[in-house]
């Protein structure tokens, strides 16, 4: 062996032994049962869960008798007996799209909020990907958005011009094609208390032989871990700069279109062994200086380098309907107009990240025209 190779070898253990210390000390730290029979901590995601639902009967019932519901919950989760309860499951359309939500029961809400928020998310958060957006403290949609401009950007100042191309992933039923075993074996790797694990899988098998549940934080929290795999492969191993995921939709920049088609065969192996199904429909390459749909919204990179963004038609047409349906329920009283209120200015906070100026003022001189004539 060289004197570089030896070097090489040396750098490579102090990093390993870092990587080690600071995965054991992520353990003692978080990785720990005693974290979720807290009483403390217990309280705390109570208080957490009934924000917006204390008006509910089960929510009411359950505050009524609350630290003996604590005291019985801890008493379970010491025993190691189930700690699920009867949920309701029901179906939604969203647009033409089902979904299944599941409605969890208060009491096993807490121990879902307590198990994610002091154990799982700060194990799992330290190996996610920082463009990895969805459902984590700091990030989300307007994060995921800022960052497609800021890569769209780089892009141009690296290549000085407009025309690269872009790659949009989209995943068919990505909740519902969760495998259990892979997932329970990711997260075996990172969780390494055997108590904290056996309360995951009690979690995870309650939504059936395969998928997952969406009304759950736990679900939403694996759902965002579950493809991490596949975010460092893509970073890592493909070397892909300009890249990010919102849960099920991605994005990939390139300057060739048949680079972009050899990231997604590469990108479809991983898929296959993660069982997760790619989009054929929704997955597609565009032109940046034609403009591409991401997150509800058009993105355009023009030849002086600024990025347009649009917000999506179907999206104002709709607005502009629920206007004028909200309108019928104020008359008949069915609805107040502070809840109108709050209903519309809660679209034009979204429509704000948006180039939309004359659209927004469209939409007020509509909202003046139906609720102040």
């Amino acid at each position: 062996m060289t004197s570089n190779e030896k070097r090489k070898e040396k750098r490579y253990q102090r990093r390993k032994e870092k990587r080690l210390k600071k995965k054991l000390y992520k353990n003692k730290t978080f990785d720990n049962f005693n974290n979720l029979i807290d009483p403390d901590k217990l309280l705390k995601a109570y208080y957490s869960c009934r924000k917006g639902v204390s008006w509910k009967y089960s929510v009411q019932q359950y505050e009524s008798n609350l630290i003996r519901n604590i005291i019985e919950s801890i008493r379970k989760l010491k025993n190691g007996e189930s700690v699920i309860r009867e949920c309701i499951n029901f179906k939604i359309n969203e647009r033409g799209k089902v979904r299944n939500i599941r409605s969890v029961h208060i009491a096993e809400r807490v121990i879902q909020k307590a198990l994610c928020d002091y154990i799982l998310v700060p194990v799992l958060s330290k190996s996610l990907i920082n463009d990895n957006g969805a459902s984590m403290k700091g990030k989300g949609c307007s994060f995921t958005r800022k960052r497609l401009v800021r890569h769209i950007s780089e892009y141009y100042r690296k290549n000085k011009n407009n025309a690269g191309y872009v790659l949009t992933i989209d995943f068919k039923k990505y909740f519902g094609n969760i495998n259990h075993k892979i997932l329970i074996d990711m997260l075996e790797k990172e969780i390494t208390d055997k108590k904290v694990m056996e309360l995951v899988k009690q979690f995870i098998y309650s939504f059936g032989d395969k998928g997952l549940c969406l009304g759950s934080q736990l679900s939403q929290i694996c759902a965002v871990y579950y493809a991490n795999k596949l975010d460092h492969f893509i970073k890592e191993k493909l070397r892909v700069r300009w890249y990010g995921r919102y849960m099920d939709d991605s994005y990939l920049i390139a300057s060739s279109k048949e680079e972009l088609k050899r990231y997604l065969r590469e990108i479809e192996k991983v898929c296959s062994q993660l069982g997760i199904i790619i989009n054929e429909k929704k997955t597609q390459i565009f032109k940046l200086n034609k403009g591409f749909k991401f997150l509800k919204g058009t993105y355009i990179l023009t030849d002086t380098g600024k990025v347009v963004r649009k917000p999506a038609k179907e999206n104002i047409i709709r607005m502009r309907r629920k206007l004028k349906k909200v309108k019928k329920l104020l008359e008949k009283g069915k609805m107040t107009f502070n809840d109108i209120r709050n209903l519309y200015m809660s679209w034009r906070g979204h429509i704000k990240h948006f180039n939309s100026w004359r659209s927004t003022q469209r939409m007020h001189s509509l909202f003046y025209k139906l609720f102040f004539n």
